[in-house]
């Protein structure tokens, strides 16, 4: 039983996210990472994201890049803290990924940390589960 899920929408995102499995693991917290995709496989995100608690996960980290839907999309299924990590790819350098992370609408919170910052993602994750 892990205490984090980690999610991205594609196995690309991996080396972007990387650095929260160090975090995680320096502070002795258990994590899953899985690809995930909000757009190519909802019905599988929503499943994986939906049953996070009763697998024992307490936060969730979603790293998304483009229209980063994923952080928003998991929030909506979960009661959970998510932690979005906006990308920086595309033509907008991760700006349109920040902006669709932070603006998430109101009753489906998500926090928010900088772009490629996995590692504050983590770093996050750890002060939650020491709250």
């Amino acid at each position: 039983m892990a205490d984090v899920l980690i999610v991205v929408g594609s196995e690309s995102d991996k080396p972007r996210i990387e650095p929260a499995f160090e975090v995680l693991s320096k502070a002795g917290v258990s994590y899953e990472f899985h690809v995930s995709s909000a757009h190519r496989q909802p019905d599988q995100t929503a499943d994986l994201v939906k049953g996070a608690r009763r697998k024992g996960f307490r936060v969730v980290i979603a790293g998304a890049g483009l229209s980063a839907a994923l952080p928003g999309f998991a929030a909506s299924v979960t009661d959970l803290p998510v932690i979005g990590v906006p990308f920086a790819v595309g033509p907008l350098n991760g700006l349109d990924a920040l902006l669709a992370t932070a603006q998430v609408p109101g009753g489906v919170p998500v926090a928010c940390v900088g772009i490629d910052n996995a590692k504050n993602a983590a770093l996050l994750a750890v002060r939650i589960l020491k709250a």
